[in-house]
């Protein structure tokens, strides 16, 4: 019998907290409590030696169903399209105009969070409507 496994999604990044902080506001994330011993997340950053302090950063949903996100600074920009991207599912169930409005409405909301539109894709024999986005360091998403 195959047993279940939690899984993690990790961001390679070069700012961590400020991307983690956006995907907070994009899926209704939380920052979890600093590691015990540390009143605050700034305590825990100022324990590390300075080439760690700023390298890693996490968030959690707060309901403990979806999967943590980790946020990790490297030093090499992203130079190409992600090979595995999230799906964020806004539009779940709706088809058609409806559907768009919900698309466009939450991609003006995260427009306003420092996401970039990149294309709406229209509905077609296979496929509803989504739009892909990016998101503050140009990571691709796609509103679904």
């Amino acid at each position: 019998m195959t047993s279940i496994k939690q899984v993690q999604v990790t961001f390679d990044c070069a700012e961590p907290e400020r991307v983690a902080r956006f995907w907070c506001e994009v899926l209704g994330y939380v920052v979890p409590p600093p590691p015990e011993g540390f009143a605050t997340w700034d305590d825990f950053t100022r324990s590390l030696p300075p080439e760690r302090q700023g390298a890693s950063f996490a968030c959690v949903d707060p309901s403990g169903v979806g999967p943590r996100l980790y946020f990790q600074r490297v030093p090499e920009g992203k130079v190409v399209k992600n090979r595995v991207h999230l799906d964020v599912r806004v539009g779940t169930g709706l088809v058609g105009e409806e559907r768009l409005a919900v698309l466009e409405a939450e991609c003006a909301r995260l427009i306003e969070l420092g996401a970039v539109r990149v294309q709406l894709l229209l509905a077609d024999d296979e496929n509803e409507s989504c739009l892909a986005m990016q998101d503050v360091e140009g990571n691709e998403f796609c509103l679904d």
